[in-house]
């Protein structure tokens, strides 16, 4: 036979490295899990730890691997009780044990084979098939050194065992060899080079970085008789124990290289020399090997930034230079992970060297790397479908023509390469078709174990241009259908999984440095490598990784966008400072500064320094000087490039969008920050002005939309969300809104000291103002309650906050009415009898000595038309902002409740006006009032009862007006348009309060007024008649209270007053106030 009786091709070289590769990734992260789990006393089997169970551990462990339980039954009698639980809860550890132990001897088996073959490597002719052979070796000795550091080994197979034995009278089958590889192994790596001496044969080209360290390391400790005879193999040897104190195992499992060898080359005789090597490399790598790869990382830096920005601008040459993308990529990964190590791993004396602030500039680079590969993926498909048919294919065929002998076997599998490739097209990757050259790679590593044994009929080793052509090509199939996969070979950085304190630690270094935090991205990317980490063979640590890497990655961004946050109110905080500087308040220096230099007067000290004008501080005579908004703003755009950089991510099925995280902090900012800038004080009732409020929003709300030059989200929907919650009484966290604070403060402040005398409504001018009392206010009434800040107010709050307000008002005067009701049926016989007896003085006279609380009905009704002057002041300031914004909306409102016919049903009026009221218009009924007063109707009283109290209520207003000419307070002032003691705003209350009475009782308010008027006039006709100068003190001031209640009204006219009162009166009366006014003025 020609394959001499140990034929390779029956052998499955390939097949067998390849399963027992992955299985061994598999069998490593099951005992990972479990070492880990023996570690965490929570997740430690409770067995373990069971103080029951302490002594029969003891035994157990101290006897292993030998059992004995007939001479010890007190020791072993509670693992009797709990055999049955623990087969249970004990087997997935203990066949995990098992199947390491079948794991080591299918390795074993395939490693005696691939001797007794006589296998050729070379890692530029057979780079799979040796490639895999070492990945097998390091997969192999990791495997037994992790399980030689779980403590607990002994324990848990001697537990399921001897309870196993109790159960079935017998130990596990698997028992005696499980426990002998574990006595065995307790010092793994002695035993290995032990095992090894048959395998001397390993090949030692010196191929750079963290897997080939690990080949060298290992290969040479496990091998360790050519270090003796090979110069090469020494020189590889101190090269990598200079380059790095520790090797990751796997995970977070690291091998302290230097101590691990000296330990294993004490003990050998003339070992001196190499024992001494150890140590003077240990010196260099503590020394040395920090900065070595600290300069190495400043390199790939800066050469991953020139690539990606070449690539950016240029993406069809990621073609040609594909295999630099993966060999930067694969340098970089390396170098984070030698970082992640050994800063964990290293004395704190030298602790600099492991610190690396600029570590997320390097992951940042790597991800755009990744992102280009990933986005585009075809134009490399299209490059390389081309090489591999035009170029691939036409050598392949030259070479294996001009082979001079090809056994068939070898001619099928060349010729199908060739044929494969050829029949390649652009086409197919333009129609998206799913590429699959798997078979083509598994056929070639088959051929590679085929023809890399001894006396093969074609031997690899001489046709060295073959092997490399073939490797280069597989390659060049790996960039067409395994791109994604080729990613995660060459730049997962899954590990930080594992490292979470360390992750998060340069996490906030990141941010911490200006210059870094439009690199923090990199982080919550990274986030997304986690999942590739997990293996089928442990299914059950997906959900905690998963877990992990959702955690994380949702840390990360909401401290990003904090941060953001953090930063744009800071920024919010200097605008609005120098917005506040324009306010008018602050001129008021200035203008008196230059009316006294106008006059020449010299005031305040002559080294006072003059007061800096608003815009100074974007004078610059020095480009150098830096500003803290400069600073900001520089800290913003950096932040906000890494939030900006992707769309959103997809980590464990979970879909995370970055600029969604800022978008919320803004929002609850934002609604926060409009809150905090009314500056209410509860305790000393203060509130800012609604003018300097609504500056300040405004300042704030420049710099938000500003962020829409840095971040692509919505900045108006942001204003939407929080400025429409403002407007409502409390916000979506049930917090007081700028609405409920106003609201509160004009009803409990303002209102409540005019109603104590201490403020007046001024008709003239449009404001309430203060009046000079004992005890001045904290706060001008008039600076909270002219046009312009009405008008402020109503930007703030909009319809639905003035809608709010109108509410609240309303159910004060529902109250106030409530009160005048009861007072109305204490004096209900009075009333109905003047009702009927206007005409006759005398009786009147004598009925009005009987009438009750008349000063308390006319404070009331005084309080009511304060109330409704402050809605209306209001209404009129939102009509004027809806004007503005709106004026093509508010105009069609205005035109529509203009034209309602007079014979329209009251409920269809009440809706326009409803409409009317929201949008500020003055309606003839009050719909807002209507409401409140409705609520009222009492259970017990009939409808006619309640129109009875309400027509009987404006008598008993109409025939208490006379009281008032008495009151010092009632002078009418024609500068201010109105009283002192605001009766001027009964005029208001009488017409609204009728208004909506009559409407909710279905009366008719013309006839109920023409009935007040005819009271109000012969009550007040009568007071001309007395001669006590005390009590018609001001009986003309009074007197033009009907003039005013007929001008307020819609119902009432000049001739129905003319029949009722003379016009002379009302025309001396005002002679005579302004004559007084102009007397009092002198």
């Amino acid at each position: 036979m020609s394959r001499s009786v140990l034929q390779p091709s029956q052998q499955k070289l390939a097949e067998k490295l390849t399963i027992l590769n992955d299985r061994g990734v598999g069998m490593l992260t099951r005992l990972y899990n479990i070492k880990k789990a023996c570690g965490d006393p929570k997740a430690k089997p409770s067995y373990l730890i069971d103080k029951n169970l302490e002594s029969a551990v003891k035994f157990i462990v101290r006897k292993f691997p030998a059992v004995e339980t007939r001479n010890n039954n007190q020791q072993l009698a509670q693992l009797q009780k709990e055999k049955s639980e623990i087969l249970k809860n004990l087997a997935l550890y203990y066949f995990t044990f098992v199947d390491v132990m079948e794991f080591k001897d299918h390795v074993c088996e395939l490693l005696n084979t691939i001797d007794v073959c006589q296998v050729f490597f070379d890692i530029t002719v057979n780079f799979d098939l040796t490639k895999n052979y070492l990945d097998l070796i390091i997969t192999y000795t990791t495997l037994m050194i992790l399980l030689s550091r779980i403590e607990e080994r002994k324990a848990i197979i001697g537990l399921y065992n001897y309870a196993h034995e109790m159960t079935h009278g017998a130990s596990d089958r698997e028992y005696p060899r499980l426990g002998q590889m574990i006595v065995d192994y307790e010092n793994p790596l002695k035993k290995m080079m032990e095992e090894f001496v048959p395998h001397s044969k390993m090949p030692c080209e010196y191929l750079s970085l963290d897997a080939m360290e690990k080949w060298i390391i290992f290969g040479f400790i496990l091998c360790h008789g050519i270090l003796n005879t090979d110069a090469t193999a020494l020189n590889l040897w101190k090269l990598a124990l200079q380059s790095s104190s520790c090797l990751s195992l796997f995970r977070d499992e690291v091998f302290h290289i230097h101590k691990a060898a000296e330990d294993l080359f004490v003990n050998i005789r003339g070992y001196n020399k190499r024992i001494n090597d150890i140590r003077e490399c240990k010196e260099a790598a503590v020394s040395h090997a920090g900065s070595m790869h600290r300069e190495r990382r400043k390199f790939l830096r800066s050469a991953l930034k020139e690539l990606a920005t070449v690539l950016s601008d240029q993406p069809g040459l990621l073609g040609p230079k594909a295999l630099f993308v993966f060999m930067a990529l694969s340098f970089a990964r390396d170098e984070i992970i030698w970082l992640l190590r050994h800063a964990d791993n290293m004395p704190k004396k030298s602790a600099d060297d492991f610190i690396d602030k600029h570590i997320a500039e390097l992951i940042f680079y790597m991800e755009e790397l990744r992102a280009h590969v990933r986005k585009y993926g075809p134009v490399m498909q299209r490059y390389y479908v081309q090489y591999l048919s035009g170029f691939d294919a036409v050598v392949l065929n030259e070479l294996v023509q001009n082979l001079s002998v090809c056994p068939e076997d070898e001619s099928i599998i060349m010729s199908s390469f060739v044929n494969t490739m050829t029949s390649l097209s652009v086409k197919q990757v333009e129609d998206g078709e799913v590429f699959d050259f798997r078979g083509m790679r598994l056929d070639w590593f088959r051929l590679q174990a085929y023809t890399s044994v001894s006396k093969a009929s074609l031997g690899l080793a001489d046709h060295r241009e073959l092997g490399k052509m073939m490797n280069t090509i597989i390659f060049h199939t790996k960039m067409v259908d395994s791109l994604v996969e080729m990613l995660v070979e060459t730049s997962d950085l899954s590990i930080f999984c594992f490292y979470s304190r360390a992750f998060e630690k340069m996490f906030q270094q990141c941010l911490e440095l200006p210059s870094q935090s439009r690199y923090s991205i990199a982080f919550p990317l990274l986030c997304t490598h986690f999942m590739s980490c997990t293996h089928e063979l442990c299914p059950e640590e997906r959900h905690h990784i998963g877990d992990r890497s959702l955690s994380l990655c949702n840390m990360f961004l909401d401290e990003m966008a904090k941060q953001a946050r953090n930063l744009i109110t800071d920024i919010c905080t200097e605008q609005c400072t120098l917005s506040d500087q324009l306010l008018p308040k602050h001129c008021a220096k200035t203008i008196s500064q230059a009316v006294n230099k106008k006059s020449k007067k010299q005031t305040g000290k002559k080294g006072e320094p003059e007061r800096e004008k608003p815009g100074v501080e974007s004078m610059r005579k020095n480009r150098l000087v830096v500003t803290n908004l400069d600073k900001l703003h520089t800290a913003l755009s950096e932040l906000c490039f890494s939030i900006n950089y992707v769309p959103n991510m997809v980590v464990w099925e979970h879909t995370f969008t970055p600029r969604e995280y800022l978008t919320s902090h803004l929002e609850i900012r934002f609604t926060k920050s409009i809150v905090g800038m009314t500056m209410y004080n509860q305790a000393t009732q203060e509130i800012a002005k609604p003018s300097e409020l609504l500056t300040s929003v405004r300042a704030y709300m420049t710099v938000l939309q500003s962020i829409e030059n840095y971040v692509q989200i919505d900045i108006t929907r942001v204003f939407n969300n929080v400025l429409l919650q403002q407007t409502q009484h409390l916000d979506s966290h049930g917090e007081p809104t700028i609405t409920s604070l106003y609201t509160n403060w004009y009803l409990e402040t303002l209102l409540r000291q005019v109603s104590n005398g201490h403020i007046a409504y001024f008709p003239a001018m449009k404001a309430f103002v203060n009046l000079p009392t004992e005890n001045e206010l904290t706060f001008n009434a008039e600076e909270y309650s002219d046009i312009s800040e009405m008008r402020s107010l109503s930007e703030l709050l909009g319809p639905y906050g003035m809608k709010f307000l109108s509410e609240s008002l309303m159910w004060h005067i529902s109250s106030q009415v409530a009160e005048l009701k009861k007072l109305v049926v204490e004096n209900v016989d009075v009333l109905t009898q003047m009702r009927t007896s206007f005409d006759k003085p005398d009786q009147m006279a004598a009925l009005f000595k009987r009438l009750s609380s008349v000063d308390s009905v006319l404070k009331r009704m005084t309080i009511i038309g304060v109330i409704l002057s402050f809605r209306s002041l209001a209404q009129e300031a939102l009509r004027d902002v809806l004007s503005y914004h709106i004026p093509f909306l508010v105009s069609s409102i205005e035109d529509f409740k203009d034209h309602i016919p007079r014979e329209t049903d009251m409920k269809v009026a009440m809706n326009v006006y409803e409409l009317s009221s929201a949008a500020g218009l003055p309606c003839e009924i009050d719909p807002a009032l209507v409401v409140a007063l409705s609520s009222q109707k009492s259970e017990n009283i009939s409808p006619e009862e309640e129109y009875k109290i309400a027509c009987l209520l404006m008598v008993f207003v109409a025939v208490s007006l006379p009281t008032l000419a008495s009151n010092v307070m009632s002078q009418y002032s024609p500068a201010i348009e109105g009283h002192c003691n605001n009766i001027h705003c009964l005029a208001k209350a009488i017409n609204q309060i009728a208004a909506a009475l009559f409407t909710i009782h279905k009366g008719s308010i013309e006839d109920r007024l023409k009935e007040f008027l005819a009271l109000a006039s012969s009550s007040l006709l009568k007071i001309g008649q007395e001669t006590d100068k005390t009590t018609t003190r001001n009986r003309e001031s009074v007197y033009l209270l009907l003039d005013m209640i007929v001008q307020e009204s819609p119902f009432l006219t000049m001739d129905l007053l003319e029949s009722c009162f003379p016009y002379v009166l009302l025309r001396n009366a005002y002679h005579a106030v302004y004559k007084q006014s102009v007397t009092s003025s002198a």
